[in-house]
């Protein structure tokens, strides 16, 4: 038997391949079928059963294409849901035979409804591993308050004592030896304060993991309630694709990576009402970029942050990005539902400016300038959880988490100066102001490490945040 993690660090998503025996099992699988392929072709196995632990809300998950190339069939456990596509619906305690191992569904609603986690035994019936979807984190469990953004008389209160009983009735009484393999880690908006481990024993989780300790069920709903931030808007979306299908991703990507020149580019622009995403770096960004264009860096969390700030996922989509990167971005975007991308700016940035076309700029100043500034408005974009943790005594804190809140704290009337904890997010902020027509928006450079390592302003005592949302 052969268990392997397929982890995708910028949706901190975790995919499983499971193969005995000629035959193999794949769970919670990404948009992309080639990983799964090209690891069950190395084994020369057929990929018998895709398990999906629930419903998604933070990425479209493969279980369409991967199943359409495999004969593979899609099994969910428990749920009345119409899809757009064949599926088994499995019952609580249902076994499925992968080669000669086995998978028993456990069904654990709380995080939605239908959420099932996966117990797996060996060649000798032995468990050894349970993976738990969104049911079961390292360090964490499910958020409670999503499903209720789709099935609109599920609250909060009810998703959260349903998810109590499903951990101390389902989970809590198997071995504590065996391995608990979840479906997200560090990063995702899933859960409020996961590891940054993505794998652990359940003894260990039993000691550790603030949700399972000993306490009663309006305990837990309180502590499992706490510090919960509402989600990001496309979360619904997703979910909805996730259940009604998807196009190909083959047809995606050929539609999203067709090579415009500049002048075709500001045509499809005009005609389709496209938004531009220039995708280089922050650097790059801020010493030119197309007008109107916004910054969403691919080396930061980007599905996630496309996700979080353009609210329909069929919004016509132009890329600017650095050579060869193309594909990873129309693949990152298709991840997270975004399939109306209609191109590239060919020869990037760089050949919109040979061309002598009008491009714009992002002001910056160092923290040693900024220090020498009297008064200085201070903007700090970071999240909440983070701004009350630590921040500048005179900062304001407007999170890019809540754009359209946010940039009700911005006027024209005074200098505002943005930062984050690095460069990015506020690079992302001041770009989306100033296509909307902002001024008066300046970058600090290298954001509050900068700050805190300088030495040269007073900042709020620290506080260890109890929620990372």
């Amino acid at each position: 038997m052969k268990i392997e993690q397929i982890y995708t660090g910028c949706l901190a998503e975790a995919a499983y391949y499971i193969e005995s025996n000629g035959e193999a099992a794949i769970i919670d699988p990404l948009r992309e079928s080639s990983p799964y392929l090209e690891r069950a072709q190395r084994d020369n196995a057929k990929i018998k059963y895709i398990f999906e632990t629930h419903f998604h809300a933070d990425f479209v998950s493969g279980h369409v294409d991967l199943a359409k190339q495999t004969g593979a069939d899609i099994v969910y456990g428990p749920t009345s849901m119409e899809t757009g596509f064949d599926k088994i619906v499995a019952k609580d305690g249902q076994v499925f035979k992968v080669g000669n191992v086995t998978f028993e569904l456990l069904h654990t609603p709380g995080h939605t409804m239908e959420s099932s986690c996966l117990l797996l035994r060996d060649e000798e019936g032995k468990e050894v591993g349970i993976f738990t979807g969104d049911t079961l984190f390292i360090g964490d469990v499910g958020r409670p308050d999503l499903a209720q953004k789709v099935i609109a008389d599920l609250t909060q209160d009810k998703l959260a004592r349903h998810l109590y009983h499903s951990l101390r009735n389902k989970i809590m009484p198997l071995p504590d030896h065996i391995t608990v393999y979840p479906n997200h880690g560090q990063g995702s908006a899933c859960g409020k304060n996961m590891s940054s481990e993505t794998t652990d024993t359940l003894g260990n989780q039993k000691k550790t993991n603030y949700a399972l300790q000993p306490m009663t069920e309006d305990e837990f709903v309180v502590q499992v309630l706490d510090g919960l931030t509402p989600p990001p808007g496309y979360f619904p979306q997703n979910v909805l694709i996730n259940i009604t299908g998807y196009d190909s991703l083959d047809s995606v990507l050929e539609k999203g990576t067709k090579a415009l020149s500049p002048r075709e580019f500001e045509l499809v622009a005009e005609e389709t009402e496209a938004l531009i995403i220039d995708t280089r770096s922050n650097t790059d960004f801020q010493k030119g970029y197309v007008p109107n264009s916004i910054f969403i860096g691919i080396d930061g969390s980007f599905a996630t942050w496309v996700g979080t700030l353009i609210p329909d996922v069929k919004q016509p989509l132009l890329i600017v990005a650095d050579e060869g990167k193309v594909e990873e971005i129309v693949t990152r975007l298709a991840r997270v539902g975004y399939d109306n991308a209609k191109g590239y700016l060919e020869g990037g940035f760089d050949a919109w400016k040979k061309e002598g076309r009008d491009f714009d700029t992002v002001d910056s100043v160092t923290v040693g300038q900024l220090a020498e500034i009297k008064d200085a408005r201070i903007v700090d974009v970071r999240k909440a959880s983070e701004f009350n943790s630590e921040h500048m005594v005179q900062a304001i804190n407007a999170p890019l988490d809540y754009l359209n809140d946010s940039m009700k704290l911005i006027t024209n009337e005074n200098t505002n100066y943005i930062h984050c904890a690095g460069g990015y997010r506020s690079m992302i902020f001041i770009s989306i102001l100033q296509s909307r027509g902002f001024r008066n928006l300046v970058d600090v450079t290298g954001g509050f490490k900068a700050i805190k390592e300088a030495d040269k302003f007073e900042l709020t005592e620290y506080v260890c945040p109890t929620t990372l949302l």
